[in-house]
């Protein structure tokens, strides 16, 4: 049996279409090969033409971290504050202090100008006798806890010839007649802002950070000046 094949003639727009594809993956074919001989893993190509690989050449997922921004004077810096303390201190003293003393004057003199002549003491030889008795025990013991978290946004306010950034903030807030006030300064090296522009408070060199608080709460708890004497001079 023979078989019979029938041609149909194209569209001229068709054939053109179909050409173009082929020449689309040619020249993508041709594409992946110079890559892939740009490569150093390729041994076909010469050695000038060779190029480092790379995760950026090899990886289509690859994404290349974002370049470092240059810190200037007077660019802002926002500081993460997160400062935790816990002191825990005891302390005990038991001391105890005695003496005797007996002491007693048998001989003495007598001046009569340039002259110097024994002196009998008629009224008997001076004589003093004391004691001395001192006891004191004392106990003592602290434990504190602190902890301040705050962000606080400061200023290049001077650059070190090594580089090193020197900071300063102040932050107020005012709520009714509350009032906080903070207040740091310190240094820091520009490897150590992260890409959001902040720095964490342990990498800050030199830290000085101050918190003040004023208003009712404030009045509730603080110490009167009478208390703050007595317990700065500690008369008892």
């Amino acid at each position: 049996m023979l078989a019979r094949i029938r041609f149909e003639r194209c569209p001229a727009g068709a054939v053109a279409s179909f050409s173009g594809m082929i020449w689309a993956v040619l020249l993508l074919s041709a594409a992946w090969a110079n890559e892939s001989a740009a490569q150093n893993s390729s041994m076909y190509a010469a050695r000038e033409q060779r190029q480092p690989l790379t995760i950026g050449r090899s990886s289509w997922t690859y994404e290349s971290p974002p370049e470092v921004k240059t810190i200037k004077l007077h660019d802002i810096v926002t500081i993460i504050v997160s400062e935790q303390s816990v002191v825990i201190s005891e302390g005990e003293m038991d001391r105890k202090k005695k003496a005797h003393g007996d002491l007693k004057l048998k001989d003495w003199i007598l001046l009569d100008w340039l002259e110097v002549f024994p002196d009998p003491q008629g009224r008997g030889d001076p004589h003093i006798r004391g004691e001395v008795d001192n006891k004191l025990r004392a106990e003592a013991g602290i434990e504190t806890r602190d902890s301040l978290k705050c962000r606080v946004a400061c200023s290049v306010v001077d650059i070190r010839p090594n580089g090193n950034l020197i900071i300063e903030g102040h932050r107020t807030i005012n709520n009714n007649e509350e009032t906080w006030d903070v207040s740091l300064n310190g240094e820091i090296r520009p490897t150590d802002v992260l890409p959001n522009n902040t720095v964490l408070s342990e990498n800050v060199a030199g830290l000085r950070l101050a918190k003040r608080e004023s208003g009712h709460v404030r009045d509730g708890y603080r110490r009167g000046w009478l208390l703050r004497i007595l317990d700065r001079w500690q008369p008892f």
